[in-house]
C-alpha cells in the first residue's frame, strides 16, 4: 500500500461570476506537486470544487488514502453531511454545478477520501499557497473556457 496522500486545495473567482482559478498542492512521501489553472468566467464554488478534482485524477493508484484539506465548506459539507449522494439521486435536479459533482463522484469512488476543513487565510502555509495560487492563475492570459459554468 502506497502512502497517505495529502492535497491542499482552494478555488475563486473575481466577481461572482467573474474571472476564476484553482491551486492545489499534492504531498506523497517525498513529492509534491503544485498545480494551478485560470478560467475566464467561472464561479468561486466550481473553482473550489474542480481543484479537488483535478488533484484526485493526478492520483496514479486507485484506492488510495488521500486527505483533502480545503476551506470550502461547500465541498466538505456536500461530502460530510452526504447531501451530493442524495443530488446524484434525484440527478442533480435543481441543483448547481452538476457537470462538476459527476465527475466528483467519479474520481472520488476510486480513493479512499477524508475531508478536513481548514478556514481560510489564517495560519494555514499550504492553503495560503493554494489561495495564492487560485488568484495568480486568474490573473493570468492563458484563462481556459469553463464550458460547465450556467449563467442563472
Amino acid at each position: 500500500m502506497s502512502a497517505p496522500i495529502i492535497i491542499y486545495t482552494d478555488g475563486s473567482s473575481r466577481g461572482n461570476p467573474g474571472p476564476g482559478g484553482y491551486g492545489a498542492v499534492l504531498i506523497a512521501g517525498p513529492h509534491r506537486k503544485e498545480l494551478s489553472q485560470g478560467y475566464k468566467l467561472t464561479t468561486n464554488n466550481r473553482m473550489e470544487l474542480l481543484a479537488v478534482i483535478v488533484s484526485l485524477e493526478l492520483l496514479k493508484n486507485e484506492n488510495s488514502q488521500v486527505t483533502v484539506y480545503t476551506d470550502s465548506k461547500y465541498v466538505v459539507d456536500a461530502v460530510e453531511k452526504k447531501w451530493v449522494f442524495g443530488w446524484e439521486k434525484k440527478g442533480f435536479a435543481g441543483k448547481k454545478n452538476p457537470d462538476l459533482w459527476m465527475r466528483f463522484l467519479k474520481i472520488y469512488r476510486k480513493h479512499q477520501v477524508n475531508f478536513v476543513w481548514v478556514k481560510g487565510h489564517s495560519t494555514n502555509k499550504e492553503n495560503n499557497l493554494c489561495d495564492k495560487l487560485a488568484v495568480e492563475a486568474s490573473s493570468k492570459g492563458n484563462l481556459l473556457d469553463d464550458f460547465g459554468y450556467q449563467p442563472e
